[in-house]
């Protein structure tokens, strides 16, 4: 079986992820990630052995790589040349650029909801519009948010329908490590509606939304509320048996001890899973409720890793590894080990 061959742009939160996420994917060849300087995660990455190759994006910055001990297999333009796609996870904006490379060399690339929505052919969700996104030269992947709302909103969709959703995104202020934006005893509210109430209609057009975020001061995770109203009546616990069966929704409750997004993050360091990461949202069963047809429930989104698994699922469709949502989904879950705990 010949692998495709994948290339990392930006080595930061989520490219080490993504370069993580390849590589465990046994139809998939990480050939290297490249970056511009000597970060904490290039350094780490060093000190880890070198696992991936490294390429500098920026040239110039080659003696202050050097300097310090990074192994340099080229650039970005010699990566470019040696892959079949790049995952682009370079801060917003600096992806447009990068695709002038891509498209000098030919090359199919995967974007980063940071990103606007023309630098890309498709605005790609694996399991709201996986088909859209085949053969596709450019995709782009939606936010963490996002991601993980339209998880929960698209399940209920292919069962019963959903005529419209409205959202409370309670956001988390920055991530971890960082420091250019100051925590504040304080709490942030956004013009509604918010991009990810937009962001979802673009993706399930037949879906109407809208919905208000805030900005809190912590670093781990986000929640949503999300009032939703199905086109057919279900009851409460049909609703969670329906999440129950979405490989990347883990259906928690407040007596098992998850008392909010800090309990999340702490179970997945016991897991022993990397960085603390965990792939699926989680949901709420103690906040399952219906108001007459309405449904209202809550949802922790994990920030730093959610949307790998969309993107390796991008990679799928792009590359035509797999011709449906069904078949690209679960071979990107099978090589993540996504869902494994739910047939213990």
């Amino acid at each position: 079986m010949n692998k495709i061959k994948v290339g990392v742009a930006g080595y930061g939160v989520i490219g080490q992820r993504l370069a993580d996420g390849v590589a465990l994917q046994g139809d998939m060849e990480l050939i290297g990630v490249a970056d511009v300087a000597p970060t904490l995660s290039v350094r780490a990455l060093k000190e880890k052995g070198m696992p991936y190759k490294f390429f500098t994006a920026a040239p110039d910055n080659t003696a202050a790589l050097e300097a310090v001990g990074i192994p340099i297999s080229g650039t970005l333009e010699d990566l470019v040349k040696q892959v079949d796609i790049m995952l682009d996870a370079t801060s917003a904006g600096v992806g447009l650029k990068n695709k002038e490379i891509y498209k000098k060399y030919g090359k199919k690339a995967i974007f980063q909801g940071g990103e606007k929505n023309a630098i890309a052919d498709v605005f790609f969700h694996g399991y709201a519009n996986y088909e859209k996104g085949l053969g596709v030269d450019y995709l782009k992947l939606t936010s963490c948010n996002t991601t993980g709302l339209i998880r929960a909103v698209d399940c209920i969709d292919r069962e019963v329908g959903v005529e419209k959703v409205a959202i409370t995104i309670i956001r988390r202020v920055a991530d971890p490590g960082d420091y250019h934006r100051g925590l504040t005893n304080a709490l942030q509210i956004d013009k509604a509606p918010s991009h990810q109430a937009v962001d979802l209609m673009t993706i399930m057009p037949h879906v109407e939304a809208t919905g208000i975020l805030v900005h809190t001061p912590v670093t781990h995770g986000h929640i949503i509320t999300v009032v939703m109203t199905p086109k057919k009546d279900i009851s409460v616990d049909q609703a969670i048996a329906i999440f129950e069966k979405h490989p990347r929704i883990r259906v928690v409750s407040i007596d098992e001890g998850f008392l909010g997004n800090a309990s999340l993050f702490r179970y997945a360091r016991d897991l022993g899973n990397p960085r603390g990461d965990m792939y699926e949202i989680a949901l709420w069963k103690d906040s399952v409720v219906k108001s007459g047809r309405d449904l209202m429930f809550a949802i922790n989104i994990p920030q730093e890793s959610v949307v790998i698994p969309e993107n390796i699922d991008a990679v799928r469709a792009a590359m035509q590894m797999q011709k449906d949502r069904t078949s690209g989904t679960e071979a990107t879950n099978t090589y993540l080990g996504i869902g494994t705990w739910k047939k213990q």
